[in-house]
């Protein structure tokens, strides 16, 4: 069993910056991709960024050159450094692992606010 802790969620004006974390534990190889979703109310939930085991990055192109994915083979742990936050970011952002004997595992959500 997997379990992801996400932090780092909150309450931001237009154009500020919010820095999302997430640690994966329990019985867990290194996945083969971690990444970051968002659900807004009303709307499904879409990919914001991902990165796999090679450290190639995809991102949705609304978030391109403001949000940035990292994460720590080692530790287990995927970060999201979002920048120049807009109102149509706002969501609640979950986080994701992958891998094909892990399986596919979710975080609890970490709701993100950006105000106008």
């Amino acid at each position: 069993q997997v379990q992801l802790v996400e932090s780092g969620g909150g309450l931001v004006q237009a154009g500020g910056s919010l820095r999302l974390s997430c640690a994966a534990s329990g019985s867990i190889v290194t996945p083969d991709t971690m990444g970051w979703y968002r659900q807004a109310p009303g709307k499904q939930r879409e990919l914001v960024a991902a990165m796999n085991r090679i450290s190639s990055r995809n991102y949705r192109d609304s978030v391109k050159g403001r949000f940035t994915i990292s994460r720590d083979n080692a530790k287990n742990t995927v970060s999201l450094q979002m920048n120049s936050l807009k109102p149509e970011d706002t969501a609640v952002y979950y986080c994701n692992v992958w891998g094909p004997t892990l399986g596919n595992y979710w975080g609890q959500g970490t709701q993100v606010t950006v105000s106008s």
